[in-house]
């Protein structure tokens, strides 16, 4: 499914929202495939809500792209270069992030990105939204039990 699909999907042909169907823990093999799939959806959609903040935290000090790969990566984040890229391109647009360009004892000369003044207080504003967010989450589980 596409992102652009997911809208879609909430309502029928008529133009009325798709009514959901109760599936409980004996459902089908489909049923469950389905709620994986959808699980994976969201998830995809989670990990671009919160990479902004792992790639804030992952710049504190100057560092090349192919660093904060590996630094995201050694947090059992993996993402790709071809994600990597805009993002940095955006955030040093919207001014959290700055870069410059340094020589590489080994090949050409790299840009490296660090967070800014303006970063930093969005990194802790986000952070505690996270925070927050996690804290809602756990004490909703606790319940559910």
């Amino acid at each position: 499914m596409h992102y652009n699909d997911a809208m879609a999907e909430d309502e029928n042909q008529d133009g009325q929202e798709a009514r959901g169907v109760w599936v409980g823990a004996g459902g089908s093999a489909e049923a469950r495939k389905g709620a994986v799939d959808y699980a994976a959806e969201l998830t995809v959609q989670l990990k671009k809500g919160t990479l902004t903040q792992c790639v804030l935290l992952a710049t504190s000090e100057p560092v090349y792209a192919s660093e904060i790969l590996l630094r995201l990566g050694e947090a059992e984040l993996e993402i790709v270069e071809g994600t990597i890229y805009p993002l940095l391109s955006r955030l040093a647009r919207d001014g959290l992030l700055m870069h410059e360009w340094q020589e590489s004892r080994s090949g050409p000369p790299r840009k490296y990105y660090r967070i800014t003044e303006y970063g930093r207080a969005v990194r802790e504003c986000l952070g505690g939204q996270i925070h927050k967010m996690d804290s809602v989450i756990k004490k909703l589980e606790r319940k559910a039990k």
